[in-house]
């Protein structure tokens, strides 16, 4: 897999990132982009955009150059590292003392860091350690020993913060209480491992943990008050945790701030260091970023680039301070496929505490392949030359661009399960979904693509807000909804589907959850994106046997919608006109073409332009598996039965039907189908039936540039990406 695909401006020499370092790939300097007052960049974009991609691209290019540390919060490891001693680590400080180990021994230019004012943080809350006695104290305390003196000291060595080596002087001073009877997490334990930090400290050391943790909520500018306020908070838990966990970071960027700003520092460091948070949707990851905004919204400033990951459009609702959606100001964002990089500046309009942590975010929205890529990509991976001129790579690329919509790693799969597979002539886009797939490490098994694709954008990226009653049936519940439009529609999906369960999800939790992981929405349709959409259809039709599952999905929708309509209920709502329109939408993908042209050519008659509306609503549907004669009963080759105008509007249903569905070629021919379908009834001996000749030449002008004649959010994302 390409870690470069669809980023290869990003990381270029000139690109997004090496501005942003101020240090090219190649290590040639660069103008810094921004600062001293520098945003924390969110890459934003849903499952399969390649945000986790591109920041190990990021780390693999530049990492040699200045010191970047890629760190996966979403990983379970900082959280196993933390069980052991609950009381004196976190997830968070795991974190935070990984990034320091790895820069502890960089080896790029300026050489490697040291970590003093970490280490004194750690030092303090390793006080919590279970047994309470000086040894646990002193036992905590020596894995961090190498933080703050590790590598060469340069600007802060030995003589500029510690007056000399640390390792077994904390040991040792504690150990000279244990034979004194104090309990355990007696307060004598952590002042006699203050006094023996503050005992080592050079005066510029004492003036820098002055600064820092004198500065600690409480501590009134004295620093052992502050590390005490530190270490109780920690072991409080909760939000006070919280605050101490974020102060630790802050200690960590002080230190790298440091070794930068040194006289030392100013002559052999070049660029930014760099911290990229992958999955930063994670508890942790959040707690870090919303650590480093409320710092940097306050005042702070250090020279650390923090790149994280988010799903959402927004970035993520806890950078909007609980505001509702609509009195969201949107955070200042990039978009590379329009350009540079936008200038950035902090709003002052609002007080430091009063301004959203929004106001700190630069999103950078992940770029979709475009046309070219998708084509690069696809025809790299065809293992023979294309027969016929090339046409089986052309429908290859156009049915890949279809159901990817340009999302790199489903433009990946698809096009490796493509390299071998030969599109039947008149095949659906869903056709290629059922090609098989081997990944790497998998041996010789081979499964469908979108069993993999399932598993990769659904399965291993469930919600962070997803309960874990709901796990199991998380992706069966998408795929009945794959069939819903509204939120009515997918309520009498989920009740079906949920019958029986103690705990139900409502339509609203699950839009949100959706929203939350990143998908996008549609008015028309409650899985707002086209090529999910695809994957989970493919899947309903064959959950059960005979498409079970599929019809017993249509037909309840069916029914609901009957029942609606014969109660009288046949206002507006929704994404359809009327409830009789969206009865004879599941009504015709469930075996009802034939009473869904009778209703047609029953109704046009007086009432052109809003027949042609609801036309196109009851014809926006997937086509269901097996064989498609949609193309032949549009052109009349087959057999209908009725007058001349039911017998034209039977086809002209299937012709628009063909154009609706967005999952095959239209093009000319479709086009000259629908003209022709709607020029002959345009001349015949029914009220307005002339108006329909207007109509003819928009939908097949439409039709023959592969544009939907019904638009919506989803089907006008995936034209701009064809």
């Amino acid at each position: 897999m390409r870690d470069d695909l669809g980023f290869e401006k990003l990381l270029s020499e000139e690109g997004f990132f090496a501005r942003l370092f101020g240090r090219s790939p190649s290590g040639s300097g660069r103008e810094q982009l921004y600062g001293p007052d520098l945003p924390v960049v969110l890459l934003t974009g849903g499952p399969g955009m390649g945000k986790g991609r591109l920041l190990r691209a990021v780390r693999d290019r530049f990492a040699t150059k200045v010191p970047v540390i890629y760190l996966d919060t979403g990983s379970p490891v900082y959280a196993d590292r933390a069980e052991p001693e609950p009381g004196a680590r976190s997830d968070a400080t795991e974190a935070l003392a990984e990034v320091a180990r790895r820069l502890c021994t960089w080896q790029g230019t300026g050489g490697s860091f040291a970590f003093p004012r970490l280490f004194t943080g750690l030092a303090v809350i390793a006080t919590g350690a279970a047994e309470g006695t000086p040894e646990a104290v002193a036992t905590e305390v020596e894995r961090y020993e190498e933080l703050p003196q590790r590598g060469r000291l340069r600007g802060l060595g030995a003589g500029d913060f510690w007056r000399g080596v640390l390792r077994g002087s904390v040991r040792n001073l504690l150990t000279t209480l244990s034979g004194q009877e104090l309990d355990p997490y007696s307060a004598a334990v952590s002042n006699a491992l203050l006094d023996a930090l503050f005992e080592r400290l050079a005066p510029r050391g004492k003036v820098e943990l002055e600064r820092i943790y004198g500065a600690y909520p409480g501590a009134a500018g004295q620093p052992k008050h502050g590390l005490s306020n530190l270490a109780a908070d920690f072991q409080a838990g909760g939000e006070a945790r919280e605050l101490a966990e974020g102060f630790l970071f802050r200690a960590l960027r002080e230190d790298l701030e440091a070794a930068y700003a040194s006289m030392v520092g100013r002559l052999s460091r070049v660029g930014r260091p760099g911290l990229l948070l992958d999955h930063a949707v994670s508890p942790l990851g959040e707690r870090l970023l919303r650590a480093v905004l409320a710092d940097r919204r306050a005042g702070q400033r250090d020279r650390v680039v923090i790149v994280g990951t988010a799903l959402r459009a927004d970035g993520g609702a806890f950078l909007h301070g609980g505001l509702p959606p609509e009195e969201v100001v949107p955070p200042a964002e990039f978009r590379p496929a329009n350009g540079g990089p936008p200038a950035w500046s902090r709003r002052t309009d609002a007080g430091p505490d009063r301004a959203p942590l929004a106001d700190g975010v630069l999103l950078l929205r992940m770029p979709f392949l475009t046309g070219d890529q998708l084509r690069r990509e696809t025809e790299r991976r065809q293992k023979h030359a294309e027969p016929e001129g090339g046409a089986n790579r052309r429908r290859i690329d156009a049915a890949v661009a279809r159901l990817s919509g340009g999302r790199p790693h489903t433009v990946i799969r698809l096009a490796a399960a493509a390299a071998a597979f030969r599109m039947p002539e008149d095949a659906n886009d869903r056709d290629l979904l059922a090609a098989p797939l081997l990944l790497p490490g998998d041996g010789t098994t081979e499964r469908p693509v979108t069993e993999v694709l399932l598993q990769e954008l659904v399965l291993d990226q469930l919600p962070v807000g997803l309960p874990s009653e709901h796990r199991d049936q998380w992706l069966d519940l998408l795929t009945h909804l794959s069939v819903a439009h509204d939120e009515e529609c997918a309520d009498v999906l989920l009740r079906h589907h949920q019958a029986g369960r103690v705990h139900h999800l409502t339509v609203h939790h699950v839009s949100q959850l959706l929203t939350d992981t990143g998908w996008p929405s549609c008015e028309r349709h409650f899985i707002g994106d086209f090529g999910l959409r695809q994957m989970l259809v493919h899947r309903l039709y064959g959950l059960r046997p005979g498409a079970a599952a599929w019809y017993a999905d249509h037909h309840l929708l069916r029914d609901h919608y009957a029942l609606r309509a014969a109660t009288g209920e046949e206002t507006r709502g929704g994404a359809f006109r009327s409830v009789t329109a969206h009865r004879m939408n599941h009504h015709l993908v469930s075996g009802g073409a034939d009473d869904v042209a009778r209703h047609l050519a029953a109704t046009l008659p007086g009432r052109p332009e809003e027949w042609c509306a609801e036309l196109l609503e009851i014809a926006q549907a997937p086509y269901p598996g097996g064989a498609d004669a949609r193309r032949e009963r549009a052109q009349g080759l087959v057999t209908a039965d009725g007058p001349a105008l039911r017998r034209t509007v039977d086809q002209l249903l299937h012709a628009v039907w063909l154009c609706e569905e967005r999952t095959r070629p239209t093009g000319k021919e479709t086009a000259r189908t629908l003209a022709k379908l709607l020029g002959l009834l345009s001349i015949m001996e029914f009220d307005g039936a002339g108006q329909l000749s207007r109509t003819a030449t928009h939908w097949s002008g439409l039709a023959a540039n592969e544009q939907p004649l019904l638009r919506c959010t989803c089907t006008e994302q995936l034209g701009r990406r064809r």
